[in-house]
């Protein structure tokens, strides 16, 4: 073979420089180490961009003052608090922070905002007072810090924190107006426990110790002489959440799956703690609810089959009406409670569906109208063109039943079999429900990749029963096989590629994305995971403190010397020579529920076993990926990611 001239070679490096030249990428962020990553082409970020530039927003509270909305939406690069004074009117921007604001809450008595934030995603939170756009910290400034509930008269916030140890939530409580008034009101012994309600008189504090999504005890504390006394859950295995004073002072609202294996929700009797339902939803939980101050009616939404439905409750009937004017979507959890009733009755909340971003809706409580305050953009897409999910429903391979939602390219725009990518939820007990998809948006409507979001066993919404079928290190796995049998079923569609599957996943769903990887390679063309866990000891030993008994309830004990072997067989780290596709891995160097070294030892092990390992390291980041630059950033890796490996030529 002829070598060729020096003057074709240098030809042909002008040729590659011009081509180079012709095809700008994607400078990464600051704070983004791209490691083994391909350059991202300037196109890409173009073709997304609209895509990336939808918004939400999200109820947090009335103002009693004015009759406005507080709420929280994107402004530049991050999520900040707004006011919205009418239905359809302006957002008013009132928080100016770097880092995103992710929740506050409004007093009753005069309107002062106290914010909860933490710094780069490391969810040590630290609660400020707002003023004219100024935060006031209140808290220690250092420990994991979580808002609980204001005072009935407004003048005093509860709150949990760990700074006695960093592993136990004790309980304060402070006036906002005034950081040195703040005081313990309990010493407790668990990361789990937070103030949920004050009594009408201000004598007593209900509190909830959240030891695992199956169990909660319910306490109530003596204020003056700082007694904790417990009224339900220490001895059984039982769900509370939402502990609320009821009006005749004798008993406690709550939702509660005692006697069921859905919520129900209910009154607890504070002396004897026996627990008398009064709502129920046939087969499914209530999920929120909200109180009328005079108690005369109740507002409470059900999760049925993943969607959100709200009622409206008469108390003196006992007769609910559904409230059938909201889209049939999701409620927007916003870190603090999803329904809120104002003192002149108005129900307040926010809801995202497949063609609603996430929007601020209200509803008069006696007409059940409807009224939405907020219409967020979707970059100047058309929502209506967004596909519905379709309900898929399989039996497992023991028999269980199981379903998940499945977005299908139109057919007309993509006609033949359309490469699929199964999104594995977190949690665990977390559940795929129908909301707006985002970005993922773009990769339905423009790259006709099917996207499917199963529930597998151990997801919420189904009754506490399907919720511990994944419990301990020994029923694990079958999860996993849940996966194997959807992978099966979807197979057979006839709408589908089977040879172009793939996984995704975050935190949770990010082991699950590493495991299918381990099982299923054969069934897969790549997986992409995210803030996973790759190793469960190395997490269960890493973890922060105030996590790790609530996560060895669900995923066992590495102390104990069989659950950790057992943890050891069943980790990704230890069977990834059985990966055999290309994977990316996406990790945040704050996360203090993940830490980033889970993605680092798995990205080792691939490559040294020879396998493609993109990886993405958000250095400012902690659980999740919320600062706009690495956000959209990770996405364009994640789109060039599934063209190579779902929509080239293998």
């Amino acid at each position: 073979m002829n070598k060729p001239s020096s003057t074709a070679l240098l030809a042909a490096l002008i040729s590659i420089s011009a081509v180079a030249a012709a095809s700008p990428t994607v400078t990464p962020p600051p704070s983004i180490v791209a490691d083994q990553v391909p350059p991202i082409p300037e196109a890409t970020a173009a073709a997304t961009r609209r895509y990336l530039e939808f918004r939400t927003a999200k109820f947090l509270g009335w103002n009693a003052a004015d009759h406005s909305v507080l709420a929280k939406t994107r402004f530049g690069s991050t999520e900040q608090l707004i006011s919205v004074s009418a239905p359809g009117s302006a957002r008013r921007q009132i928080s100016f922070e770097a880092e995103p604001v992710p929740y506050a809450s409004l007093s009753s008595k005069d309107g002062t905002v106290v914010v909860q934030k933490d710094q780069g995603g490391d969810e040590f939170y630290q609660l400020y007072r707002l003023d004219a756009g100024q935060l006031t910290l209140l808290t220690d400034g250092k420990a994991r810090n979580w808002f609980g509930a204001w005072s009935r008269d407004g003048k005093s916030v509860g709150y949990a924190s760990s700074r006695r140890n960093g592993a136990d939530m004790d309980l304060y409580m402070v006036d906002p107006r005034d950081p040195s008034s703040d005081r313990l009101i309990a010493q407790v012994s668990g990361g789990g426990w937070n103030v949920s309600d004050f009594s009408p008189d201000g004598d007593r504090a209900l509190a909830v110790n959240r030891m695992s999504i199956t169990h909660s005890v319910v306490a109530e504390i003596d204020l003056k002489s700082g007694k904790l006394r417990t009224i339900a859950g220490e001895k059984e295995n039982v769900s509370y959440t939402d502990a609320h004073y009821a009006a005749d002072g004798k008993s406690i609202w709550t939702i509660s799956n005692k006697g069921s294996d859905f919520q129900r929700l209910g009154k607890l009797d504070r002396g004897s703690g026996k627990f008398t339902p009064v709502i129920a939803a046939a087969k499914w939980d209530v999920s929120n609810v909200a109180f009328a101050a005079d108690e005369s009616f109740i507002a409470y939404a059900t999760n049925e089959a993943g969607v959100s439905r709200l009622y409206v409750y008469d108390t003196a009937s006992g007769a609910s009406r559904r409230v059938d004017g909201l889209p049939a979507g999701v409620l927007d959890w916003s870190f603090g409670k999803l329904l809120q009733v104002a003192p002149w009755g108005e129900i307040g909340l926010s809801m995202s569906a497949a063609r609603v971003p996430g929007d601020v809706f209200t509803v008069d409580a006696k007409t059940l109208a409807v009224k939405r305050w907020t219409y967020s953009e979707a970059g100047g897409l058309d929502v209506a063109k967004n596909r519905e999910p379709e309900l898929i429903a399989i039996k497992s391979f023991d028999g269980e039943a199981m379903s998940g939602f499945l977005y299908r390219p139109d057919p007309q725009r993509f006609p033949g079999k359309r490469p699929l990518v199964v999104d594995i939820h977190g949690g665990p007990e977390g559940q795929s429900r129908p909301n707006y998809l985002g970005e993922d948006n773009y990769l339905v409507n423009e790259l006709g990749i099917a996207l499917f979001y199963p529930n597998v066993r151990g997801s919420d919404g189904y009754g506490a029963r399907f919720l511990g079928l994944d419990n301990g290190p020994w029923k694990r796995e079958d999860t996993v096989k849940d996966i194997g049998v959807f992978l099966d079923t979807l197979a057979a569609d006839s709408a589908l590629d089977a040879s172009r599957f793939a996984v995704y996943g975050f935190s949770y769903g990010g082991y699950m994305c590493y495991a299918s990887a381990t099982h299923f390679s054969a069934k897969l063309r790549s997986a992409s995971c995210a803030v996973a866990i790759s190793d469960f000891v190395t997490f269960l030993t890493n973890t922060q403190k105030y996590r790790q008994d609530l996560r060895r309830v669900e995923y066992g004990d590495e102390r104990d010397p069989k659950q950790r072997a057992k943890l050891v067989e069943i980790s990704p780290m230890h069977n990834v020579g059985n990966i055999r596709i290309p994977m990316m891995v996406a990790a945040g160097g704050n996360d203090p529920r993940v830490p980033a070294s889970e993605a680092k030892q798995m990205v080792d092990a691939l490559r040294k076993q020879g396998n493609e390992a993109w990886h993405v390291l958000a250095k400012n980041e902690g659980h999740g990926f919320h600062k706009r630059e690495n956000s959209d950033f990770i996405f364009w890796t994640r789109v060039e990611f599934w063209k190579k490996t779902l929509l080239s030529q293998p």
